[in-house]
């Protein structure tokens, strides 16, 4: 039986030195052009390295996790299609947790570090507790943390602007004439729930309307519980002219509820969403909706790891993505499409 690849043929095969095959094969420190060309080599050629020994040598897995609330939520695929090819060209696979925003989980993924089965973690929590912070005081590997933290928190951190993004929401949907703004929130204990919840009523305030709390309903970040929420609202107050929602998945459930009551949009109802997911484009009508950057925040986490991993030290540094506005026919009307910055 013919031999399989070796450490030679690769090198031969992707045009660089022996030496630099065996570095990238160990995880040393390489250009990132060179541990593209290996690992292209390396699989063109059917090469299986040996995970246990090599981890044994040089105690490192090869594997970074990512661990969120649910890999089903369109914002968090966005995230993933940027952190997989950034951590794969230099030579890390990716293991990923679904948590369902369970504490008690994110916490053992935290605890887990120490067991050595990945060598660095990108975790985008929901909650951010004491418990959380604890594990991340004493984590055994590198962390990025994708989502706002608590100022003082030593772990390097990439975050939305979801105040911004909230203002530029309800400053579009005032400058289309509506003054019966609602907001549909997630949970006010969550990250999100509390930045996007206090922005709404600060964004009123500066443009002069008052704050009602009728006017705001309190579901979760799905679309079942979302169409729930905005049920409750009508039923309460029926004559409401704009809906600002936490997220675009709450979003599709509102398009569904006043779809079933005979709610036209945007002429009756507008309709505001969050994370500009792919769905927002797809839904009809369109949706307007706040793109906080999901994508550029999961490759900038998935690069700020690899510099921890590389052996770069320093302060934890904090990378804030700035919101656009992406404006489509559930405020605008048919066929219109235009995305702005925020200001």
């Amino acid at each position: 039986m013919a031999d399989g690849p070796t450490i030679n043929t690769i090198a031969e095969r992707a045009g660089v030195s022996i030496a630099s095959v065996s570095r990238v094969l160990n995880g040393l420190p390489t250009r990132q052009e060179t541990v593209r060309k290996v690992m292209a080599a390396a699989d063109e050629l059917g090469y299986v390295r040996n995970a246990v020994a090599r981890s044994l040598k040089s105690r490192r897995t090869h594997q970074v996790a990512f661990a969120m609330a649910d890999v089903g939520n369109p914002a968090y695929l966005a995230m993933l299609r940027q952190i997989q090819p950034v951590l794969k060209a230099a030579g890390y696979r990716l293991v990923l947790h679904s948590t369902d925003a369970v504490v008690a989980d994110e916490i053992d993924v935290l605890h887990s570090l120490g067991e050595r089965y990945v060598d660095g973690l990108i975790m985008s929590p929901l909650r951010v507790t004491e418990a959380h912070l604890q594990m991340l005081a004493t984590a055994r590997a590198p962390v990025v943390i994708i989502g706002s933290v608590p100022e003082g928190t030593r772990v390097d951190n990439v975050r939305a602007d979801s105040r911004t993004g909230v203002r530029l929401a309800v400053d579009h949907l005032y400058a289309l004439g509506r003054r019966r703004i609602a907001m549909i929130n997630g949970p006010l204990d969550t990250v999100p729930g509390a930045a996007r919840g206090a922005a709404y009523r600060e964004a009123l305030e500066d443009l002069g309307l008052p704050y009602d709390e009728n006017l705001v309903q309190i579901g979760d970040f799905y679309r079942p519980e979302g169409a729930l929420a905005v049920a409750a609202l009508l039923d309460r107050v029926p004559d409401v002219d704009a809906l600002m929602c936490a997220n675009d998945l709450i979003a599709l459930g509102a398009l569904d509820v006043l779809r079933a009551a005979g709610k036209r949009v945007p002429e009756d109802v507008a309709v505001v969403g969050m994370d500009d997911t792919d769905l927002a484009a797809a839904s009809w009508p369109s949706l307007t909706s706040v793109s906080l950057g999901s994508a550029e925040r999961g490759k900038a986490a998935a690069e700020l790891l690899l510099e921890r991993l590389r052996g770069v030290d320093g302060e934890p540094r904090v990378v804030t993505v700035p919101p656009r506005l992406a404006v489509r026919a559930s405020t605008a009307g048919p066929g219109y499409d235009r995305e702005e910055g925020a200001r």
